[in-house]
């Protein structure tokens, strides 16, 4: 079964506040989603420990 867990970012391009869902079963994972607003796509650095989100890094594919 996966843990998922919610997290409030800011998306690096329109500045938007948005929810996502993050899989804290993976300790270290990078992926990229679209933003739900403008639609453009966010790279996630994500890192979780024992089943809890320790951090939620984003960043354009610029950057």
């Amino acid at each position: 079964m996966h843990n998922l867990q919610s997290e409030i970012i800011q998306c690096p391009y329109c500045g938007e506040q948005i929810d996502v869902v993050v899989d804290c079963s993976v300790n270290n994972q990078e992926y990229i989603e679209d933003c739900s607003v403008c639609c453009r796509p966010i790279i996630f650095s994500v890192a979780s420990a024992q089943g809890e989100v320790v951090s939620v890094d984003v960043r354009t594919e610029d950057e």
